[in-house]
C-alpha cells in the first residue's frame, strides 16, 4: 500500500476499516527527517496496513492537538478509525516492523 499524505482536512477519511499507522511530523524536526526514510521502507514491506504522514505545520494544527500531539515524531495507530496506541521518538526499522506485527496479531 503507498503511503498517503494527510491533513486537517483528509486525515478522517484516510483511517479505513484496518490498522493505519500515522507519523506526525515537520520538516525541521531532525529525528523527523531520520525517521521518514524507515516509515516509507516499513511501508513498502507490509502491504496490509495503511501507512500515513502528516506534517504538522502552521495549516494543520486542528488534529495534532485533537491528538495530544506535543513531541514529534509520533506514530499513532489506528484500528477501523479509534486509536488504540501512540509511539513517540525515533524508532529503527525493527522496532517498527515489530509494532506493526504486534498491533496486526492483537
Amino acid at each position: 500500500m503507498a503511503l498517503e499524505h494527510a491533513n486537517d482536512a483528509n486525515f478522517e477519511s484516510l483511517l479505513g476499516s484496518g490498522i493505519t499507522l500515522v507519523d506526525f511530523w515537520a520538516s525541521w524536526c531532525g529525528p523527523c527527517r531520520m525517521f521518514g526514510p524507515i516509515f516509507e521502507e516499513v511501508s513498502e514491506k507490509i502491504k496490509d496496513v495503511k501507512f500515513v504522514k502528516f506534517e504538522i505545520d502552521e495549516s494543520n494544527r486542528r488534529t495534532p492537538a485533537k491528538y495530544g500531539i506535543r513531541s514529534i515524531p509520533s506514530v499513532l495507530a489506528f484500528r477501523g478509525g479509534e486509536l488504540i496506541e501512540a509511539r513517540t521518538g525515533l524508532m529503527d526499522e525493527e522496532t517498527l516492523t515489530q509494532w506493526v506485527n504486534e498491533l496486526k496479531g492483537a
